[in-house]
């Protein structure tokens, strides 16, 4: 077994683990204020991480992709706006898709 196929069944593993804990877990844990803003934070958390390896990672170099920065900016705009969360993802994502299409 290699390495990778250990990191994929280690990672599986713990999300299962750690979904199962989300539904086993008591209600007065799941709704004390640190959880909660745990778990706002979280997808925002992850979701930027994301958008850094997309922006700044091209084959094993560092370059600043435009179209990903330009739909990064929407989404910055979107959230100036007050949109919701997946508003602002489906925005940043349609921007970066549409200028990946055209040019």
């Amino acid at each position: 077994m290699t390495a990778l196929w250990l990191a994929l069944l280690v990672s599986a593993v713990g999300s299962y683990l750690l979904k199962l804990a989300g539904v086993s877990l008591p209600e007065s844990i799941l709704n004390h204020p640190k959880v909660q803003r745990v778990a706002q934070l979280l997808p925002v958390a992850m979701l930027s991480a994301l958008v850094a390896v997309e922006l700044f990672d091209k084959g094993g170099r560092y370059a600043v992709d435009w179209r990903t920065l330009a739909g990064v900016a929407a989404g910055v705009v979107a959230l100036l706006l007050r949109r919701g969360f997946l508003a602002v993802f489906l925005i940043a994502i349609a921007v970066t898709a549409l200028l990946r299409l055209v040019t």
